[in-house]
């Protein structure tokens, strides 16, 4: 066999390994914000959570970090109708804290994530469908800023 040929070779063995370490430094000890998110880490022995800004960040194994974008997002309810509303928000860094007291430390990405909804093109999964929740619930978080209001004009 070709592929067997070229495996014996040491120079191809020495590559492979080395990769598969880099890749398992990568995958094991590092994750990536981007400049416009903020990750929760979670340590999951000790229980400490704590906030990691943009770029590379060193951590160990049993550390998970969801990230949360800091941009504002427009959230909507969808309707078959004529009326629709709809709300420019953003996530404030700085009350992290009182976001995870008031939803809990998980990984938000998979949030709603086994829905299917098969009558509608938008899925509401994730941190996006946690933020809609509550920038049309009755209380106001500080967490969560209302940046402009749209809808039906009359």
């Amino acid at each position: 066999m070709k592929l067997t040929r070229i495996l014996r070779n040491k120079w191809v063995r020495r590559v492979l390994i080395v990769l598969f370490v880099l890749l398992f430094f990568r995958l094991g000890f590092l994750n990536y914000n981007e400049p416009t998110e903020i990750g929760i880490a979670r340590n999951l022995v000790t229980g400490k959570t704590w906030v990691q800004k943009g770029g590379w960040n060193l951590k160990c194994p049993w550390v998970l970090v969801p990230h949360i974008d800091t941009r504002p997002i427009r959230v909507t309810v969808d309707s078959a109708g004529h009326g629709y509303s709809g709300k420019l928000v953003q996530f404030v860094p700085e009350e992290w804290e009182l976001f995870v007291k008031t939803e809990g430390w998980r990984l938000w990405w998979f949030a709603n994530r086994l829905s299917f909804n098969l009558g509608y093109k938008d899925e509401h999964r994730g941190m996006k469908d946690i933020l809609r929740g509550y920038a049309y619930g009755t209380k106001k978080y500080p967490f969560l800023v209302v940046l402009e209001e749209f809808g039906e004009q009359e």
